[in-house]
């Protein structure tokens, strides 16, 4: 096995957001030499890794560069230039999960198309190159209102995802690659992030539950264990397990599921790398989603995924109606109550709706992290100085 730990290998990570910045206290935990690329000079990750590079995740040479510095290379975002990680794996560098997952998730119509070619059950869609393409099928009834509206690429924290309810709702959308899907009637929103490393070794975090925000697409709070049958339980992490079974992939890929108002469970969205539905783990879980993501992708022996307590994730995003430096109002508040950790990011500037931390709550009843994840949400207030 080759030596990670306190000595000159190099791992490499394709963005420096807060995902990077949590993966890099289990880094600094197993003292791991960490590089980061990242577009600005002001990412979580850029004053705490050991070698900082600044550069386009999309720009070909940005990447290949960036990776022939490295002895195995990851990701923390996905919308990175795949042609040059193509490059970097013929040339002998191991990257985890490999570029043609990457590639296949990174756009949603490629993505929507895999899952019904693995006979994984997802909901009715149609892709669309062009705004005018999507208008001709409309008026031809393809498809009827309502509908959910996706731009196939570069969509992420509640952005490029559209509920379509009227025309005037068409005339709205933008013109670009995307895709139309059914909407579908769910009881809830669920998530498991599955684990596999080079071996083919395989485990499932516990089913979560997913809380959105009504008007930002956003999840509010992420539930573990979630508060479902126990059938359905075993059925959504059975379908977790045959994703991560279909693209044979090496890391860690947490599967967005709806479980329908009869209880079937179909495949939303999946994300090749740690993800908001596993950030309660940090507190709750035995091994964490970012030392698993580790543990992945250097084909160590892989974690306990079973949680110590219930856990609930509280997103922390800025309030509407503030943009500049941010004040975390009402912190101290929250660090009085038992078993609540916050987590700042490093994000100097608030804007609506942005991500700029979570808070955790452990408790061993799920009721009452729920009522106390409820209180934190009305007390914290994330707000400019401005």
């Amino acid at each position: 096995m080759t030596n990670y730990f306190s000595s000159d290998f190099k791992l490499g990570v394709l963005g420096g957001g807060q995902l990077g910045r949590m993966l890099l206290a289990e880094t600094q935990k197993f003292d791991i030499y960490t590089a980061i690329l990242d577009s600005s000079p002001e990412a979580p990750c850029a004053h705490i890794c050991e070698e900082f590079h600044l550069g386009d995740l999309m720009n070909f040479d940005d990447v290949y560069n960036f990776g022939k510095r490295v002895d195995v290379l990851t990701i923390e975002i996905e919308h990175v230039n795949i042609a040059a990680l193509y490059k970097l794996e013929e040339e002998g560098l191991k990257i985890y999960p490999q570029p043609k997952v990457i590639e296949t998730i990174q756009h949603k119509g490629r993505q929507k198309d895999f899952f019904v070619n693995h006979n994984i059950p997802t909901s009715p869609h149609h892709r669309f190159e062009s705004k005018d393409s999507l208008v001709n099928a409309f008026e031809q009834e393809l498809f009827q209102l309502p509908f959910v509206w996706k731009s196939a690429q570069f969509g992420y924290d509640g952005t490029g995802v559209k509920i379509v309810k009227t025309q005037g709702d068409i005339q709205q959308l933008e013109d670009t690659d995307c895709i139309v899907e059914q909407l579908i009637p769910f009881k809830n929103e669920l998530a498991v992030i599955v684990a596999r490393n080079m071996d083919g070794d395989v485990k499932t975090y516990p089913v979560v539950e997913m809380e959105f925000h009504p008007e930002a697409n956003q999840v509010e709070y992420v539930i573990c264990p979630a508060r479902i049958d126990e059938k359905v339980a075993l059925l959504a992490r059975e379908t977790a397990l045959k994703v991560a079974e279909a693209f044979k992939h090496v890391g860690l890929l947490a599967v967005e599921m709806f479980q329908t108002s009869d209880d079937r469970i179909l495949v939303n969205e999946i994300a090749p790398r740690t993800h908001n539905s596993g950030h309660y783990s940090i507190e709750a879980s035995y091994t964490n989603q970012f030392e698993q993501h580790l543990r992945t992708v250097l084909n160590l022996p892989l974690g306990n995924t079973d949680s110590k307590l219930a856990g609930i994730m509280v997103n922390l995003v800025g309030e509407e109606g503030y943009t500049g430096n941010v004040c975390y109002k009402n912190i101290e508040s929250i660090l009085k109550i038992e078993g609540v950790t916050p987590h700042i990011y490093g994000k100097k500037i608030t804007k609506p709706f942005r991500k700029m931390g979570h808070v955790t709550v452990v408790n061993k009843d799920i009721s009452k992290a729920r009522a106390i994840a409820q209180q934190v949400k009305e007390t914290i207030r994330v707000i400019s100085n401005e």
